[in-house]
Order: structure tokens, then sequence, then C-alpha cells
């Protein structure tokens, strides 16, 4: 097999391998690193005044590291600004909270432009490049400039907007024709992929082979959905270890509820969270037997603290919480609790197998593993319900969830009282159909599924 190149925004380096800390995914991408003798390049996370940037490169494990740091000035203007004041907005369809500017712009394809110029010096002539997610949508052009005939893929972890809203983007064509450069552009669904196609055959009169073979801007790649998944018997075993957890056993006993309901997510507008509170508030309002049988356990460590809208976010949840547990608390109750800290994998899991409800409502997100790594963690004898956006890409492959629109709360609510009264029998057949689709497909499938389909993918230089 090819070494495989994996470029990503940031980088699991060897001091960083904790088995419970890190997630599935880099879980994935460094034992395929690892059997290939790769090379997995990005960011260091570290801003730097140096203006004669180069890698560091080292080695560990058959693995080879190669991090770089950014300019104060590209950190602004690229990672804060471009990457998340325009593409992150934009693709998640919040064209409200999108900040633009051709410098930003500007910025983003001269920081693609001098990863590639470091890339293309550590590159092999038989590898195979695996590129990830928005950071790096100008890679593959940058590298073919460069001359490189490498087949080089992309896996877009986020939704793919549709085409109302990316239009709305003053870049779009230029983004697009520069993804084109790809020989094999990966999507999490197929509504994702259609998305995309839909812009391929109406904006640029593009035209699309039964295989997935696109052809536009007289270029031809190839597109294909791949569900990410997660490690499904390492959470399992994971899960069933927490029953002696010290701090699990802390957490159920403090509750004091028999139906906890817990939701876990980044601290994001993406992930609808002060809607989700709200939905909580119309469940006790409307559904007031659950008063004091209940607690929703929030989770939500802060995510990318330095842009403004994330500090927004965080003034308004613990603003929310407040308000309703001052309405319907006691003493001895607190009807949400808000964590803005992260947990151990092992902590969490056993938060999900001691609870009733998985509460997953993003407002868009590419798949969502927090909703497959519940149905994972649950007991087989007594599971929990999930309950889950039908904007998250996990809806798609778990049609027995509870599928809820989450800019409804009423409705959401309506959903959390039905899952609260559900019968055993039926919270277990709901569970079962998400568990075997878990069972039958898992984050190894995934990788292997896309890197056979980049090995055979037609190189389109």
């Amino acid at each position: 097999m090819s070494r495989v190149v994996v470029i990503s925004n940031r980088v699991m380096l060897p001091k960083e391998k904790k088995p419970e800390a890190a997630g599935g995914l880099a879980v994935a991408l460094f034992d395929t690193l690892q059997e290939t003798n790769g090379l997995w390049f990005g960011w260091s996370g570290g801003v730097t005044t140096n203006k004669n940037i180069k890698p560091l490169v080292k080695k560990d494990e058959g693995i080879t590291y190669a991090i770089v740091d950014l300019t104060k000035k590209d950190y602004e203007n690229y990672y804060n600004g471009y990457c998340n004041e325009v593409l992150w907005p934009i693709f998640h369809y919040r064209l409200d909270l999108v900040d633009y500017s051709k410098l930003k712009f500007e910025s983003y394809k001269r920081v693609n432009k001098s990863f590639s110029l470091m890339i293309k010096k550590l590159l092999k002539s038989e590898d195979l490049i695996w590129v990830h997610d928005y950071h790096f949508l100008f890679i593959a052009k940058e590298l073919r400039k460069l001359k490189c005939t490498q087949k080089i893929g992309f896996f877009l972890h986020i939704p793919w907007p549709s085409k109302e809203i990316l239009t709305a983007l003053p870049d779009h064509r230029e983004l697009v024709d520069a993804l084109l450069e790809f020989d094999l552009i990966g999507f999490q669904t197929r509504k994702h992929v259609l998305t995309f196609l839909d812009y391929i055959i109406s904006e640029l009169g593009g035209s699309v082979e039964p295989d997935g073979s696109i052809f536009a801007l007289g270029k031809k790649s190839k597109v294909k959905h791949f569900p990410i998944s997660i490690d499904t018997n390492k959470i399992i075993k994971i899960s069933e270890e927490t029953d002696n957890s010290p701090q699990v056993k802390r957490l159920v006993k403090s509750i004091k509820t028999d139906k906890l309901i817990v939701g876990v997510d980044r601290l994001d507008y993406s992930k609808g969270l002060e809607l989700r509170f709200s939905a909580y508030n119309h469940l006790l309002t409307n559904h007031s037997e659950h008063i004091r049988s209940t607690t929703l356990l929030q989770i939500a460590p802060t995510s990318r603290g330095s842009v403004f809208q994330y500090k927004e976010i965080r003034k308004k949840l613990e603003l929310s919480a407040g308000k309703i547990n001052s309405a319907y608390g006691d003493f001895d109750w607190t009807p949400i609790r808000y964590l803005n800290k992260g947990f151990q994998q092992k902590s969490l899991m056993g938060f999900f197998r001691n609870s009733r409800i998985g509460l997953v409502t993003p407002l868009r997100d590419g798949m969502n593993l927090v909703a497959k790594e519940y149905i994972a963690s649950q007991r087989a004898s007594d599971p929990g319900v999930l309950i889950l956006s039908r904007f998250a890409g996990a809806a798609e492959e778990f049609p027995d969830a509870l599928i809820v629109n989450p800019h409804d709360p009423e409705g959401v609510a309506d959903a959390l009282n039905h899952a609260l009264k559900m019968p055993k029998k039926e919270r277990l057949r709901r569970w079962l159909s998400a568990f075997d689709q878990l069972q039958s497909f898992n984050i190894s499938i995934w990788r292997t599924n896309y890197i056979e389909a980049l090995q055979t993918s037609i190189i389109t230089i």
C-alpha cells in the first residue's frame, strides 16, 4: 500500500496520544499512518512573529509528523478570519454571522499556498494525499501548480451548504474550482453529495456520471459520501468499565432523579444550545409532571473562545440556565446543570450510560459522533433514547431515533416527554436499530472505504 499523507488543521503529536482523550478521527488517522509509515502535516496550534516559517519534523513509531506555526496576521485573517468567520458560518447556514473581507480570502489562499510549498518538499512519488476539512480547499490546486502527480483526496467533515447559501459567498466559484482539483471529494451524507451536485449542474453547467464522476469548469473529479463513524467496540468496552467509575457514581448520586437528560457539545452556535434550553423549559412548563424527576446535564467546553460570537453564546446560555433554575429549581433540585468544561471520554460514556435521554439537537452538523457514542454506550438490557436533530448527518443513519426539528422548542419538548414516558419495549426496538447500524459500519470501515476509493480514482491532471 502507498504511503498515506494526511493534511489536517491540527495534528495529534506523539505526546498527545492518550487513548481516552483522543477523538475517533485522530485514532483512525493514526492507525492508517502507522500502517503505511505515513506523514501527518498540519498547524502546530502556535503563533509566531518569525516570518521565515519552516515545518518542525519529527518521527515516532513509523509516523513522520510535520507541524508549522502561523504568523499572527495569518492567525487573525486566515484562521479566525476566513475559516471561522466566513466558511464556518456559511457552511452551517448562518449568513447573518458571516464577516467577510477580501483580505481574509487572500490570507486563506496564501496560507494554503505556503503550506503546499512545505508539503511538496516532504512528498514521495507514490504517496496518497488525504486532505481534511474546510481549512484546506486550495491545497490540491496549489500542489497541482507545483507539478505534484500524486492522487489527492478531500473529505469535508462539516455540512456542504445549499446553492442559495453558497452563492452568497463572493468567492464561491473560485472555491469550487479549487475543490475540483481533488481526485476524490468526500462528504458525510448523501444529502451533502446531492447538494454539491445541484451546484455543479445548475450553477456551473457541469455534468454528473452514474459512478459519481463530475465534469465542470474543464475538470474531472469524483464525489461520494463516506459517513464517518466511531470505534464501536472500544466505546462499548469503555462504557462497561464506567460502572465502577467514582466520577460517574458521584454524578448518579448527586442527580437524585432517575431520568437524566444529557447533552455534550462544543460551545458553538451551530449546536443550537439556546433552543435546547428553551425546549427543556417548555417541557417543565407544559409537562409539569417532570418537575423534580428530570435533570438536564449540558456539557459544553469552550470552542474558539477568541471569536466574539462564542463569548456571546456563553453569556446567553448562562443567563438562560440561570432563569430556568430560578423559576423551577429548589434547594435540593437543580433543573439544568450547565458545565463549561471538558471531561475524559470515559466519564462522558458513563454519563451517557446512566441517562434516559441523549439530546443531540444541532441546527446543522456534518455527522455528530456524540449521537453514535450515545448509542454505543447504552446498556443493552435497559437503553436510553436518542433525540436527534433532522439536520445532523447521523439522522440519515438513525431513522428510528426520535427525529426532531431543533428550531421548534415545543416540538422538542414533546419529544422529551415521549422519551421520558417511552415503554422499555419501544426503547429497545429503537436502540437496536441504531446499534445494528453502528456494528456494521465503524470508523475502521470508514477510513478503509475512503482510502480504497482514492486509490482507484483517476488522477485529474
